[in-house]
């Protein structure tokens, strides 16, 4: 499996994400357009790379992202909302009927990934529009979110 996951690494331009994970720009529009935080490119691009050892943690952008998956494990894609904590399964579809290929995670969510499968793996691609923005990113403490949904400590202390 490591093997696999050094080669991903290496031939798609990895690096270490702020949130967990590695990721790679595949793509940045060269069109701009306004948006209430200023203007930003009409849509971004990452290969994303989760491995079961580490998380996603809880952040939000100010834009709607749209995942795809590619390989490896099925991942989980947590969120946090007024209906509390929900999950929702990007993988290979199978007698899961919850399963699926894609998802969006709609702009301002608090959300967060995990690799379903021990010892395992999940790349994805992450589309972004408008296009994402460092200045657009917010990561969680935990303290923050315990306070928000109290309901929900055990999964906010996995993935902040």
């Amino acid at each position: 499996m490591s093997e696999r996951i050094n080669f991903l690494i290496e031939k798609l331009g990895l690096k270490a994400h702020p949130e967990g994970g590695f990721y790679s720009e595949a793509y940045r529009s060269e069109r701009r357009i306004n948006t209430d935080a200023g203007e930003r490119d009409l849509m971004t691009s990452i290969y994303f790379l989760l491995t079961s050892e580490n998380v996603s943690k809880f952040h939000r952008i100010k834009s709607d992202e749209l995942w795809f998956f590619h390989e490896g494990s099925n991942l989980t894609i947590h969120t946090l909302s007024e209906l509390g904590h929900q999950k929702r399964t990007l993988g290979n579809p199978s007698a899961n009927v919850n399963t699926s290929f894609q998802h969006l995670v709609k702009s301002h969510t608090i959300f967060g990934s995990t690799v379903d499968a021990p010892n395992s793996y999940a790349l994805v691609s992450c589309v972004v529009a408008p296009g994402f923005d460092f200045k657009d990113f917010e990561l969680f403490e935990t303290k923050a979110l315990l306070h928000q949904f109290p309901e929900s400590s055990e999964i906010i202390n996995k993935l902040t």
